[in-house]
């Protein structure tokens, strides 16, 4: 991957999590919501727990993850992108039936335009990338990317804006992930083996460390725990929209104008890939959002 010229800050991140049926945010605080999972230092938490930091070097990146486990949810982080993979997703608990709900930025070359990858994993099957060139640089001012997971679809949004709808497709045999509860991941490191331009393009170590910084940390969630899944706060009148969210026709309209005009690879329509099993069932029903 190449980096930003920036020698220090290539990524900023604020970054905000709803996940509840309760919509009356509480400010979140890191030393009561995460804990780092790897990097040896390279997290850190400042300013009395509204910002936190992971760093990337030659040696390693860093991440951290949610203390709680949560089932379904809207949920929500803006930032500004950099040459760096970020990985914001969802994890179960049963490694052999892997869900995942996924945002990635890829590296870039310089110039050239910032690649978000999404993608959707179920019990333990994935491969279901959609990826976009978005219609702004994202490196240049704080943008808001989002999930809505309910029990019907899961809706990738950024701006508010529908990039994609993956739908519970259950009837025909398409597995959703809907059954078991989820952390909060984010991590910064090096995927320059495969992420650039299909590894093409090497990091240049010359402008490391590599630094990711989040702050406004919020969870409104249904926390699971002992197999019951309890709501930290008072529901709330319209609280419960996002159990129930489906596009409206103005919604529908913006989802196809980034899917015909930033779209540049959908796996529903790679054929070569499935030449000899055939397009995915969902991909016949990809109209049905």
């Amino acid at each position: 991957m190449s980096s930003s010229s920036s020698s220090k800050v290539s990524l900023m991140l604020l970054l905000s999590i709803f996940m509840s049926v309760v919509m009356a945010a509480f400010a979140g605080n890191f030393y009561n919501d995460i804990d780092f999972t790897w990097g040896d230092q390279r997290g850190k938490i400042l300013n009395g727990g509204q910002l936190l930091t992971l760093s990337l070097d030659k040696a390693s990146g860093s991440g951290f993850q949610s203390k709680n486990w949560y089932q379904f949810g809207r949920f929500r982080h803006a930032n500004e992108a950099s040459a760096w993979k970020l990985s914001w997703h969802c994890d179960n608990i049963l490694w052999s039936a892997h869900d995942e709900i996924d945002f990635e930025f890829l590296g870039n070359l310089s110039g050239q335009p910032y690649l978000l990858s999404t993608n959707v994993y179920s019990q333990g099957k994935g491969d279901r990338e959609q990826q976009f060139y978005l219609w702004f640089d994202p490196t240049r001012n704080f943008h808001t990317y989002s999930v809505i997971w309910n029990r019907r679809k899961i809706i990738f949004l950024v701006d508010n804006i529908p990039i994609r709808v993956f739908s519970n497709l259950e009837s025909i045999g398409v597995p959703f992930p809907k059954s078991q509860p989820m952390k909060v991941y984010a991590t910064l490191w090096d995927g320059e083996s495969w992420a650039t331009r299909k590894g093409l393009v090497k990091t240049d170590w010359t402008k490391a460390p590599f630094t990711a910084a989040y702050r406004n940390f919020i969870v409104n969630a249904c926390v699971w725990s002992s197999g019951t899944c309890r709501f930290k706060t008072k529901n709330s009148s319209g609280a419960n929209a996002w159990q129930t969210k489906v596009l409206d026709a103005a919604g529908r309209n913006k989802l196809r104008w980034v899917q015909k005009k930033f779209m540049v690879y959908n796996y529903c329509t790679d054929l070569t890939r499935f030449l000899h099993q055939g397009l995915p069932a969902e991909c016949k029903r990809s109209r049905f959002l």
